[in-house]
Parts: C-alpha cells; sequence; structure tokens
C-alpha cells in the first residue's frame, strides 16, 4: 500500500480553536498548515493601507493583485503581504473590524479560493477557516466543525489580544464575537456552516492535546477505513 496524503478541513466560528488546533494537527501528520482566516485579514490589512474602496470589484483586483504566502515560523505561521512580515498587524482592532465585511465579497472569495485550491489539491495539508469542508474542499477526506460556547470564546480572544498588548475590554470582544458570528453565519457567499459529513468537536473544555488527539483518531480511522497508510513514520 502506497502512502496517500490527506487533506484536513478544520471549520468553525472565532475563537473556537481552529488555528492553534490545525498547526498541531499539522505537526504531527508532516503536513502544510494554511491559516485561509490570515488570508482575508492580510487583504483586510492592504485595503486599509490603500484606502481601497470595500467594493466587490475594487476587493477583488486588489486580493488578486495582492501577493499573500504564509510560512511555517517557530511553531507558527509566518504571513507575508506583498513581502512584507505582517502577522502582527493583521490581528490588530481595525483589521478585526472589517474583515467579516471583507470576505464577505464574492470577488475576494474567488481569489482566495482559487489559492486555496491550488496549495492544498494534493493533498498533505490541514486547512482551517469557515468554509474549508462546505466550499474550498468539500470533497476532503477529514472534516472537522470546531464549536465553543460564546464566553470562553470571548476568554479565549481576550487572552490573545492582552498577549500582543492590544487595550480592548471584555465586553469590546463579546461584541466582536457575537457580531462575527452573525456576519458569518448570514452572508450570501460561503456562509458558516456545518459542512456535510464534518464531525463536530465542542472545545469549550477541552484541552489543546485533546482536540489534537480527537482529530488524529478522525485521520486514523479514515486511513485504517480506507487502508492508507501514513505518511508520517510517527503516527
Amino acid at each position: 500500500m502506497s502512502a496517500k496524503p490527506l487533506i484536513i478541513a478544520i471549520d468553525g466560528p472565532a475563537g473556537a480553536g481552529k488555528s492553534t488546533t490545525a498547526r498541531r494537527v499539522a505537526e504531527v501528520l508532516g503536513y502544510i498548515y494554511i491559516d485561509t482566516g490570515a488570508m482575508y485579514r492580510a487583504v483586510s490589512l492592504s485595503a486599509l493601507r490603500s484606502s481601497c474602496a470595500l467594493t466587490n470589484e475594487a476587493l477583488g483586483l486588489l486580493a488578486e493583485a495582492s501577493d499573500i504566502r504564509l510560512e511555517p515560523s517557530d511553531g507558527a505561521q509566518k504571513v507575508l503581504l506583498n513581502g512584507e512580515d505582517v502577522s502582527l498587524a493583521i490581528r490588530q482592532a481595525d483589521v478585526t473590524a472589517i474583515v467579516s465585511q471583507v470576505s464577505a465579497f464574492s470577488s475576494v472569495r474567488k481569489a482566495l479560493v482559487k489559492r486555496q485550491r491550488q496549495i492544498g489539491e494534493g493533498g498533505g495539508v490541514v486547512m482551517d477557516g469557515r468554509d474549508i469542508g462546505s466550499v474550498v474542499f468539500p470533497h476532503a477526506e477529514v472534516k472537522v466543525f470546531l464549536v465553543a460556547d460564546t464566553d470562553e470564546r470571548v476568554r479565549r480572544r481576550l487572552l490573545e489580544a492582552q498577549t500582543r498588548g492590544e487595550q480592548i475590554t471584555e465586553d469590546d470582544v463579546r461584541q466582536q464575537i457575537i457580531s462575527r458570528d452573525e456576519y458569518d453565519s448570514n452572508r450570501a457567499e460561503s456562509p458558516l456552516i456545518k459542512a456535510s459529513g464534518a464531525v463536530e468537536i465542542d472545545t469549550t473544555t477541552c484541552t489543546i492535546d485533546e482536540q489534537v488527539q480527537t482529530i488524529l483518531d478522525l485521520v486514523r480511522s479514515y486511513q485504517t477505513t480506507h487502508s492508507i497508510v501514513s505518511a508520517h513514520l510517527g503516527f
């Protein structure tokens, strides 16, 4: 039997634990980790910097022209926008305030989904976002939908913001998450939904290790069921 690299799609709302969990799963499997949310944030940052009109045509052209690269860096992921490291800049409040609006435009999603498919089409990727299992790779071998209660997601995001040195209140974070949930779930283009065949995991009381192990168990189950040998000898 030959090894077959899989596509692992991890979706869910803000603060559910997608990025940390997906990155760890990729490390264990020796796969490439792709944070698609960072790509939309990079376009949003570029729009702010260039005072781009928030219209479908203008943002589509901007997304097409933006050179966005994701590179591994010290156990994390470095985000490069036109050659500049914007890993911290894309997490700032001004970007957070518009990323849902920017990512809702069909032209932006079309441009970035095309790139995401190009990156992951050969397998061997763990990709997280809000429409990976439903739109980008609906035929992914392993699909996961992470959820957590609002209070826990607020706690996590507030801690992240404080770690970055942001001056933000718990109420502000809560409002951001509630607004983002509503916007993402109700947008016309690629709304946040649990994809067909996705396994829902509630991370409210789970540790990162538990979340990672649950997904690795799903990968192992898929490989066993389909008689696939893992390409990662340590797994």
